[in-house]
């Protein structure tokens, strides 16, 4: 065990990590000697948004790496809809229905995540985005959390324990400000001895107004001032910022840019967009709404059957150059001019390939550019 209250790896792999129906289904059935081969589908019958991103793929893989079952799935990155399945597993229950509980958490989280992200940078079109909220999560999964909004389009990441290959984006705390007798030598200091390739944003509204401090900066070399108070200015920070935007302009200051952050929403990034220069986005990202995958059994021994509420039977998913979605029954031949999305992955338990990071977060940028 850990220091601290989460749960191990090896854990998680051996199935430990689950709901305790999944063991008393587990042992009854073992009981009566039943292992029925069975075809399942993770769907979600509703989502946040009119769509999501696939994410959490790779852990997934892993999780049902060595259990003797096929997978397909759509490729980690891909846009999908409410009730389509964006994987398919096949194999003996027992061999793999304890793992139902984690398998859906790999998924559902990483999915929220990614899928919020991709709809932020949607909204913000070229403004580039970072994300700043894994201090909302807890720390041991830092890694998961800016992987996803990596793969849903940010365009960078503040936490150190970032996958490699995202680019770590942020200027300074507050407190770094208040260490000094007043803000400017703090910039003066960060100047002077931040490493080269750090861009300077200097944070500016730690002690007084964002003008004064912004202009301030802006004297001091600042080639961005950072604006943090949006939740905590209870006048209209559109204006604040244009304030800001009006000073820096008229004093000689239009090349500075202003960096925005601080409890932003989606209603925030579609009424800055056009005055702002980047985006530092906290909870909406980290804290974004699961997406609330089901696992359902929809045939059984090669027959199709599903429980009340769900189509029964294998379905294929299809995808138009348009980026609309077409689902059909497994038996019902392909569409002219659309491509099958669902892919295989596992085979005996084999892993066939595991989703490329920076392939998964090509192909959520590459379907925004369908939405905008």
């Amino acid at each position: 065990m850990g220091i601290f209250h989460t749960v191990s790896d090896e854990a998680i792999k051996a199935g430990e990590c689950t709901d305790v129906y999944f063991l008393r289904t587990e042992d009854i059935l073992t009981v009566e000697d039943k292992n029925p081969k069975v075809t399942v589908e993770i769907t979600a019958a509703s989502i946040p948004n009119e769509w999501g991103v696939l994410c959490g793929l790779d852990d997934a893989l892993k999780l049902l790496e060595g259990l003797f079952v096929d997978v397909y799935a759509m490729p980690e990155g891909s846009i999908f809809y409410p009730g389509e399945p964006v994987m398919r597993i096949t194999g003996n229950y027992r061999d793999f229905g304890r793992f139902e509980t984690a398998l859906l958490g790999f998924l559902s989280h990483a999915s929220g995540i990614a899928s919020s992200a991709a709809l932020i940078k949607a909204y913000a079109g070229s403004i580039p985005v970072y994300s700043f909220g894994s201090r909302r999560q807890h720390p041991a999964i830092s890694e998961m959390i800016e992987r996803s909004a990596w793969i849903g389009g940010v365009d960078g990441a503040s936490n150190t324990c970032s996958p490699a290959g995202i680019p770590l984006a942020g200027t300074m705390p507050h407190s770094f400000v208040m260490c000094y007798d007043n803000p400017n030598d703090a910039w003066v200091s960060f100047d002077r001895h931040a490493p080269a390739e750090v861009s300077r944003v200097m944070l500016c509204d730690t002690f007084c107004d964002e003008k004064r401090e912004a202009l301030a900066a802006a004297k001091a070399g600042a080639a961005a001032v950072r604006l943090d108070t949006p939740r905590s200015r209870k006048g209209d920070m559109r204006a604040i910022i244009e304030e800001v935007r009006w000073e820096l302009d008229v004093n000689g200051f239009s090349d500075v840019g202003i960096f925005v952050s601080g409890g932003l929403n989606l209603e925030d990034i579609a009424d800055f967009s056009d005055i702002v220069d980047a985006f530092g986005i906290g909870g909406a990202i980290a804290n974004a709404p699961v997406i609330d995958f089901s696992l359902d059994i929809i045939e059984i021994d090669g027959k199709p059957v599903s429980k009340r509420g769900k189509k029964s039977g294998v379905k294929e998913v299809y995808e138009y150059e348009s980026g609309n979605h077409i689902m059909l029954p497994a038996n019902i031949p392909a569409p002219e001019n659309a491509r099958q999305m669902m892919k295989i992955f596992i085979k005996d338990g084999q892993i066939l390939n595991i989703p490329d990071m920076q392939k998964s977060r090509a192909r959520v940028l590459s379907a925004l550019l369908k939405f905008t």
